[in-house]
C-alpha cells in the first residue's frame, strides 16, 4: 500500500493543535517564523462553507499584527479558492499538488521575497498532504484538527484511513514524537 513507501519520520508534525486559532503568532514570530502558508479546506472553512468566517479574518489580522506573511496554498481548484482568498486580501495558489514540493515553492514565490525555510510554517489539517509535503520541502508543518469531517469529499477520506495507519506506524517507531504532541487525539 502507499503508505509503505512514505518516509514515516516526515509525516511527524513539528506542532499539533486543535485549530488555527490555537496557534499563537506572536510565539511563532518569536521563535523565527516569518511566513504561514495555510491550507483552505477543513483548515480554515469546512468543505460546506464559501466565505471566511469573523474569526478567519481575525485570525489573519492577528497574523498580519505581528508581523507575519500569510499565503493560503490549496490541493483545491481556482474557482473555489480565488474568491476566499480575496476576501481575505492574501496571496494564495491552487490545484497546489500537495504533498509535491511545488505547490509550497510557490506559495513562497508569491511574496516576493526570499525567506529562509525555517522561517515557514505550514499548518494543515492532514499529514498526507500538508505534513508530509511541508516536511518534504524542508519546511515545518502545524498540523491542526479538521474542523467537520463529515463534509470532506471522497479522496479525502481515503487520505484519512491512509492517515490512521500511519498514525500507528509513528506511535510504534516514534512513541516520545507520538505522546508529546498528542497525536492520539487525531
Amino acid at each position: 500500500m502507499l503508505y509503505h513507501c512514505i518516509d514515516i519520520k516526515k509525516c511527524i508534525p513539528d506542532y499539533h493543535v486543535d485549530n488555527v486559532y490555537a496557534l499563537d503568532a506572536k510565539k511563532l514570530h518569536e521563535r523565527g517564523f516569518q511566513v504561514l502558508l495555510v491550507d483552505i479546506d477543513n483548515t480554515l472553512m469546512s468543505y460546506d462553507e464559501d466565505a471566511p468566517t469573523d474569526s478567519v479574518r481575525r485570525f489573519v489580522e492577528k497574523v498580519r499584527g505581528e508581523g507575519l506573511e500569510i499565503v493560503l496554498i490549496s490541493n483545491n481548484r481556482k474557482k473555489r479558492i480565488k474568491p476566499y482568498a480575496n476576501a481575505l486580501d492574501v496571496p494564495y495558489v491552487f490545484s497546489a499538488k500537495k504533498p509535491l514540493k511545488r505547490g509550497f515553492l510557490n506559495a513562497l514565490d508569491q511574496l516576493g521575497a526570499s525567506y529562509g525555510k525555517n522561517a515557514v510554517l505550514v499548518v494543515g489539517d492532514q499529514l498526507l498532504t500538508d505534513v508530509y509535503g511541508a516536511k518534504r520541502a524542508g519546511l515545518h508543518a502545524a498540523l491542526v484538527r479538521p474542523i467537520r469531517a463529515e463534509t470532506e469529499k471522497w479522496f479525502t477520506r481515503i487520505n484519512r484511513s491512509i492517515e490512521k495507519k500511519i498514525l500507528r506506524k509513528i506511535q510504534k517507531r516514534y512513541p516520545e514524537e507520538y505522546k508529546a504532541l498528542e497525536l492520539h487525539k487525531r
